[in-house]
């Protein structure tokens, strides 16, 4: 709600700041960003896949403080013949999320290239990693498990990334996803806890190498103790830096 300064019997709507704020979404065909987006803008799920043709956009105003914050979220499909498309969701972006599905693991090999090619592109957005489709990485086995959560940490730690394991189906850490995304344009304070245990939905976005080696402790740890078991700039005016999230 905006609120009003009243003087003189005359009411006059305080002033807001609007930025908006362009997110590009890309990876492989049928990982998820099309859900992503869809989940996060109009909170719905569908579970029946719907190819996206080229590029989609949805937007979403999010509130805080004086500052109206329009994510204007771009997403492009994942066929190889709408790479030349690619500026489209890179170019003006100020974060590319990077997608891959949990239970695939060569949709996150891929992500080497797109991040290439997308970073030849803006090489100056905020890189995000987010793995799709957690709710069916936990009926996988545990060894499984483990391989692709310490790989996806490579991959983030690499890209010098927030590491965020999602599911659109189970509504889990989507709109943490956006809010890392406005900490990290905007400098904001985050709140939000992390999570680094094996089995657990990843969500890392601070110190990622020291939790890559506490990882690879605990997992030795487990080796000869147990039993092996079968995460551009934009314009106008900012929110203050010392607003939490």
């Amino acid at each position: 709600m905006t609120t009003s300064i009243t003087g003189g019997g005359t009411s006059i709507p305080a002033v807001r700041n609007q930025v908006e704020v362009q997110v590009g979404l890309v990876g492989d065909a049928q990982v998820g960003k099309t859900s992503l987006m869809v989940k996060y803008v109009q909170n719905i799920y569908d579970k029946e896949y719907t190819q996206t043709l080229g590029v989609n956009f949805l937007k979403r105003k999010v509130s805080i403080r004086s500052t109206d914050i329009i994510f204007s979220i771009m997403d492009l499909g994942g066929q190889r013949e709408f790479i030349n498309m690619l500026p489209i969701a890179t170019v003006g972006s100020s974060v590319i999320i990077f997608l891959f599905d949990l239970t695939r693991p060569e949709t996150l090999s891929s992500i080497k290239e797109w991040y290439r090619q997308a970073y030849g592109l803006n090489d100056s957005a905020i890189p995000i990693l987010v793995g799709t489709k957690y709710d069916l990485l936990i009926d996988l086995d545990p060894e499984y498990q483990e391989q692709i959560s310490g790989t996806s940490m490579k991959y983030a730690q690499v890209m010098n990334a927030p590491l965020i394991f999602c599911s659109t189906a189970k509504s889990i850490n989507i709109q943490k996803i956006f809010k890392i995304a406005l900490a990290k344009i905007f400098n904001l304070t985050l709140t939000i806890p992390e999570i680094n245990e094996i089995g657990d939905p990843l969500l890392i976005y601070k110190h990622l190498g020291s939790q890559q080696r506490r990882r690879q402790s605990k997992s030795q740890d487990r080796k000869n103790h147990t039993v092996k078991k079968p995460s551009s700039s934009p314009s106008s005016k900012p929110p203050s830096p010392g607003v939490n999230i």
